[in-house]
């Protein structure tokens, strides 16, 4: 969330907090729309990560990383997003300077460690697909815990880092009304190799492979599917086919972030190119949040074992002995 250096008294100049144009009934009609967006996405990831925490049949390294996601989702939906929705709303920035400051902070950490956490994902899909044996036997969920717990602190030393070493961040001109800092050049470029371009280049490289292997999977069933076989071909049939749909409904998960960040960051990287409207940016930063929103939804989409836990925590079952040993995959 940042702007590159242009000069300060011109956005200054830019910058005010014009009278509401909407009618009384549009501006409640809008708050009860944003309330509604951060509900479902509080809600809906709070239920992800009580479904992958509470039933051990879900404790696998993939999940791990799903519940991750979902924690990250949910501070977005909890911390960032509220203030974003009335700074969109209010068309100006009504908390002040020191909360803009933490509001900046918070939402580059989480949108580093998301891209982070969807890069890991296509290289768990990956590693999955291409080497079971392999991954079953090194892959655990103590080692996948591991590196989870490494990419939050760095994302978090990395963020602090670049703010503090980016010396017009604390002592910049922030304008009455506005919310952005202005990143020197040096510290630009590398915030946009490392929190976008390293990122995206490990997402794309590793799902062009998941589907190349996906495509020679599918020939291979479809071979099985033609001779009768032994029981355990028949099993290996099915777990082919549930790594396949595992990494087709990741693969729609990885492909909306992308559809929502890229936006924001394309405008980032030609801010210094082409004359951009800090209300451009502002509306995909707001396209950035929605995306927390989006992924319980896909969860609810695609995962039946996400429908079901829902029904049993819902219905509060969760409580009930032994309710963590329930079989939600069947």
């Amino acid at each position: 969330m940042n702007l590159t250096e242009f000069n300060q008294s011109d956005r200054c100049e830019q910058v005010s907090c014009p009278e509401r144009s909407v009618s009384p009934a549009v501006y409640i009609l809008l708050y009860v729309c944003s309330a509604a967006v951060v509900l479902l996405t509080v809600c809906g990831n709070f239920l992800v990560i009580i479904s992958v925490f509470h039933f051990k049949q879900l404790h696998t390294p993939t999940n791990m990383l799903v519940l991750s996601l979902a924690v990250s989702d949910f501070l977005v939906g909890a911390v960032v997003m509220p203030s974003m929705l009335i700074w969109t709303v209010e068309s100006c920035w009504i908390f002040g300077r020191f909360f803009c400051i933490i509001f900046l902070l918070i939402g580059g950490f989480l949108t580093c460690l998301s891209i982070y956490i969807i890069a890991l994902i296509a290289v768990d899909r990956y590693l999955a697909l291409s080497n079971p044996f392999f991954y079953l036997q090194t892959v655990t969920k103590r080692r996948m815990l591991t590196v989870i717990n490494s990419i939050w602190w760095l994302c978090l030393l990395y963020n602090t880092a670049l703010y503090y070493f980016n010396g017009s961040f604390m002592n910049s001109v922030m304008c009455p009304g506005e919310c952005f800092f202005v990143l020197n050049v040096v510290c630009s470029v590398v915030d946009l190799v490392i929190t976008f371009i390293i990122p995206l280049s490990v997402i794309i490289i590793f799902y062009t492979l998941v589907f190349v292997i996906a495509k020679k999977h599918a020939t291979a069933i479809r071979e099985l599917n033609n001779h009768t076989r032994p029981k355990t071909q028949k099993i290996t049939s099915h777990s082919m086919k549930s790594e396949r749909k595992a990494a087709k409904v990741l693969s729609i998960l990885v492909s909306v972030f992308l559809m929502c960040l890229l936006p924001y960051f394309i405008c980032s990287l030609l801010a210094d190119v082409i004359d951009i409207q800090l209300e451009t940016i502002q509306k995909f930063m707001v396209m950035l949040c929605l995306n927390s929103s989006i992924n319980p939804v896909i969860y609810g989409l695609f995962y039946p074992w996400f429908r079901r836990c829902i029904k049993l925590i819902i219905t509060l079952q969760i409580f009930q002995t032994d309710s963590d040993l329930i079989n939600v995959l069947s």
